[in-house]
């Protein structure tokens, strides 16, 4: 088995509106790499929401009583507090410089994703805007996927990524926000290890073990590699979605 990524040079900066599926395309020949059966395209969530327009200047926001609250419990601004309450679900924690929330999409992350670094808006004093994610992130993987594999007469998987800390570990790694034609999950049940035991509860994220090694390549700063080319992955390809990898809260044991 060997897995191989290789990130797209020369990637150019994605502006709303742009035809990402295109540009894709484009850059895919023009780093001399064809797309073949099994192949997986590791995005990160910044150029798909750039594309959908998913940029927001804060100064067009009007904070709530409950934005203005948690503004004061964690020092961050109202108006910034005020997009991260619109796209979650629900606070988890909060304190000094740190707001955790249920995204509308289910997982857990901090200030819902939404992002400054690398974004800049059209008008007005760059430090006001900022980037949420992608409305639907295994639609936008979708339609991607689609127009690829058209283009290339292939099957492929897309995977969109978001960098994200983890409760009880410093840092951040690259996880999966959405997908499309690959597995999120691999159920390896009744699977034999080296002396014939057979597995009874393992399952495998194999979408966000996939996620970090890209994220790796991209980098997190000025690298400008914000698409992965992956080759080798060593599940079989298939239909998923996000919420393979999300954990009910039923099932919860830290909520």
């Amino acid at each position: 088995m060997s897995l191989t990524l290789t990130p797209l040079g020369n990637f150019p900066l994605i502006n709303p509106g742009d035809d990402l599926p295109v540009i894709l395309l484009n850059s895919l020949a023009e780093n001399q790499l064809t797309l073949q059966d099994g192949d997986i395209l590791v995005l990160a969530q910044k150029i798909v929401s750039k594309a959908e327009n998913r940029l927001v200047n804060r100064t067009t926001v009007t904070p709530s009583d409950e934005a203005n609250y948690y503004a004061e419990v964690t020092g961050k601004d109202p108006r910034l507090i005020e997009l991260i309450l619109s796209e979650s679900k629900s606070v988890v924690r909060s304190r000094q410089g740190l707001i955790i929330v249920e995204h509308r999409l289910g997982f857990i992350s901090a200030n819902a994703g939404i992002d400054h670094s690398n974004v800049c808006g059209p008008w007005g004093d760059p430090d006001d805007w900022v980037l949420l994610l992608p409305e639907n992130p295994d639609e936008s993987a979708g339609k991607i996927r689609k127009y690829l594999e058209e283009a290339a007469k292939c099957r492929i998987g897309v995977l969109v990524i978001d960098s994200h800390g983890r409760a009880w570990r410093h840092g951040t790694v690259g996880v999966t926000i959405g997908l499309s034609g690959m597995p999120g999950l691999v159920d390896l049940r009744g699977e034999p290890d080296l002396y014939d035991y057979r597995l009874r509860v393992t399952f495998v994220g194999a979408a966000d073990e996939l996620a970090a090694a890209a994220s790796l390549v991209m980098g997190q700063a000025d690298e400008g590699t914000p698409v992965v080319l992956a080759r080798g992955f060593p599940y079989p390809l298939r239909e998923g979605k996000l919420s393979e990898l999300i954990r009910p809260e039923e099932k919860d044991l830290f909520r």
